[in-house]
């Protein structure tokens, strides 16, 4: 057994500790064994921990249960994936607040980086459910992978429509990956993660409380390069994906639908805010390929030294803070911190609260 992964595991199961202030206490102590090892007094001083949460963490009651937790990923065929881990979705690391660990059956591929989301109404028309199939197979087709929930409705079309052309596809659940939500989507989830990925932040047992379904939102977009909403009415869980989407700089794109239709009401809204039009796949890849080549090819400036090359390396696999970073590289921190002033003035890292730095 990984015992590193178990103290990501564990840590994920205390509660209290959201993916946000999971990916503080990283930041600051460098891994989730040392959160585990940090004196009480020290971990009361990152941002978001009281005095019951240091004591929980100290107490380190939860280290078994991410024994047993790892173990039982194993046996159920899913596998741990942390955001220290170059199979990490890239796109997934870039947005504000990425989960620290994934939960993964099937496989994640390097071609999934060219994604978009297709999202919508678990209450749609049959236009919709009709749209919603062949927009993604459409995508599937010309090597696009298809991302959504897996929820009834618009959801089930996508993955149907990915499969159908047999390209790939991913699920991004709002429960444990043990808890199929919804039940009679269990021969979808066995389709899905031969041909791709169902994926979940959420510990095992995890049932699909409604208020994870927002934060599940957040996983779908920032998966995806673009997001397409095929119906929504006014108070669609599709819009909160299409406005976390933004807030992550993806695309947004919408299908037009009937005139004063309930399930269209969303999507028009969107359209009238700025969302693409789209009519077909093509008007999709327009926008999102030059992206996804734009990625391919990013490259560091040829004028870095060779440390800053280091220290960009060191974080490329997410968020340090300056003395952890100055221990990854093996230089004093008076220097770490010369050469990060360089590269943030070349746009390249940007600081973040309690001298926490990233790339930009």
């Amino acid at each position: 057994m990984d015992d590193d992964k178990v103290y990501w595991v564990a840590l994920n199961k205390v509660p209290g500790v959201g993916p946000i202030l999971y990916g503080k206490l990283i930041a600051q102590f460098g891994g989730a064994k040392e959160v585990f090892f940090a004196p009480a007094e020290r971990l009361r001083r990152v941002e978001g921990v009281g005095e019951e949460l240091a004591k929980r963490i100290e107490e380190g009651t939860f280290l078994e249960e991410g024994k047993r937790e790892l173990m039982r990923a194993r046996e159920l065929g899913i596998e741990v994936i942390t955001i220290r881990e170059e199979r990490y979705p890239p796109n997934l690391r870039q947005i504000p607040d990425p989960p620290p660990l994934l939960y993964v059956k099937g496989n994640l591929a390097e071609r999934d980086a060219l994604a978009v989301a297709v999202v919508g109404s678990r209450r749609c028309s049959p236009y919709g459910r009709a749209f919603a199939r062949k927009i993604s197979g459409e995508l599937a087709s010309k090597g696009v992978t298809v991302v959504s929930g897996m929820a009834r409705g618009i959801d089930t079309e996508a993955h149907r429509g990915a499969l159908e052309a047999g390209g790939r596809t991913i699920a991004v659940f709002g429960s444990g990956l043990d808890v199929i939500y919804p039940s009679e989507n269990r021969w979808l989830f066995e389709e899905i993660w031969r041909n791709g990925a169902v994926i979940s932040e959420f510990p095992l047992s995890t049932p699909p409380e409604r208020w994870n379904f927002p934060l599940r939102n957040r996983i779908i977009s920032g998966l995806a390069l673009g997001v397409v909403v095929v119906e929504a009415s006014e108070r669609s869980g599709a819009l909160i994906t299409a406005s976390m989407a933004l807030e992550q700089g993806r695309s947004v794109f919408a299908v037009p639908g009937y005139a004063g239709a309930v399930t269209s009401r969303g999507t028009h809204r969107l359209i009238k805010e700025g969302a693409k039009l789209i009519e077909g796949a093509e008007d999709i890849l327009e926008e999102v390929l030059p992206q996804y080549e734009g990625d391919k090819g990013e490259t560091p400036p040829r004028d870095l030294t060779e440390e800053e090359r280091e220290v960009l390396e060191a974080l490329s696999v997410g968020p340090l803070q300056i003395d952890e970073l100055s221990r990854k590289v093996g230089m004093e921190v008076q220097k770490v911190a010369s050469l990060l002033l360089e590269l943030e003035l070349k746009g390249l890292v940007t600081q973040m609260p309690g001298k926490v730095f990233a790339l930009a």
